[in-house]
């Protein structure tokens, strides 16, 4: 009988395939962490700003006093209660507050034992407020162009955003966002990413660069710091803020190069390969090796936005 040739690869993927919490993925050789949350937040928290010595809470930069800690949720709605998440009862639920230009963010904290590929996933979903105040202006002036099936809560949502903060002796962000609306809540759809480097505490510190209020964009302030990648690109809301279906992403960087790679949303394939990614003048001390990942949601009204995961997996070639 002839011998069967198996790779490892193979095998891996055999044995990947029968866990069906991991088989809706797709990740690189090494899988770094495996966020479920039906099991916990997995060390996911809200971002704050740097304090000093004494721990002084009032030294916190405005823009970071008030970002929100993620919170598991079972996906409740006013009208059909708990929705549930892809798989099991919970997800990660990232929200701003109902007030325009604010921010929800949720970091995950790590460090990096190579150099090369590195690839975040998730499957998520968005929505603005079922029931919000915005909603009720809209009925009121009967212009809210409802048909049944576009819904006024999709002009509602903000943007969201993926990012990383790395150091290898040299401090880089790499980030993309999905912006739905612009400023003045028009759809965009479109994916963009920063020309600039996110402003940093110690530059505030050392009156290199203006205090933030506590509604601005920490991640680029200047609205022509974005830049459009690829086509516009339509999600599935379908039509009312209380259906969730869920989104794969898939978000692959080189951090031996520190370059993006690629973007890969349900079926829709971007080539990163040509957005820059701009580092950092100065060096920063006690970040060797730093290895963070973030998700924000922004609201551009006066209507609460959520970003929900489902879970997440980060896995590497290393």
């Amino acid at each position: 009988m002839p011998e069967l040739s198996v790779s490892a690869d193979e095998i891996r993927r055999a044995f990947l395939s029968t866990d069906t919490r991991l088989s809706r993925f797709n990740p690189l050789p090494r899988i770094l962490c495996y966020d479920d949350f039906n099991t916990g937040t997995h060390g996911w928290t809200e971002l704050i700003g740097n304090h000093d010595e004494k721990g002084d809470l009032s030294v916190v930069q405005p823009h970071f006093l008030d970002m929100r800690p993620p919170q598991l949720s079972a996906c409740s709605f006013f009208d059909i209660g708990t929705h549930g998440a892809m798989s099991g009862t919970y997800a990660l639920k990232v929200a701003s507050k109902p007030i325009k230009g604010h921010t929800g963010v949720a970091i995950r904290r790590l460090t990096m034992s190579g150099r090369g590929k590195l690839q975040f996933e998730t499957y998520f979903s968005y929505k603005a407020e079922a029931a919000s105040a915005e909603n009720r202006v809209w009925e009121q002036a009967g212009s809210s162009g409802w048909d049944a099936n576009f819904h006024p809560s999709e002009t509602q949502f903000g943007a969201f955003t993926i990012a990383t903060d790395l150091c290898d002796g040299t401090r880089y962000h790499t980030v993309m966002r999905y912006q739905n609306t612009d400023l003045d809540n028009k759809l965009t759809r479109q994916w963009v990413y920063p020309t600039v480097a996110e402003p940093t505490p110690r530059e505030r510190f050392e009156g290199k660069l203006e205090v933030l209020p506590r509604t601005a964009d920490f991640t680029a302030p200047n609205p022509a710091d974005w830049q459009p990648v690829g086509e516009p690109q339509e999600f599935c809301y379908n039509e009312v803020p209380t259906k969730v279906n869920w989104h794969y992403l898939r978000w692959v960087i080189d951090t031996s190069t520190r370059k993006n790679v690629e973007l890969q949303v349900n079926d829709h394939v971007m080539d990163l390969s040509a957005v820059p990614v701009p580092p950092y003048d100065e060096e920063y001390g006690s970040l060797r090796n730093l290895l963070n990942f973030y998700v924000s949601v922004r609201t551009h009204t006066n209507v609460r936005n959520f970003l929900y995961l489902d879970s997440v997996l980060i896995s590497t070639d290393w």
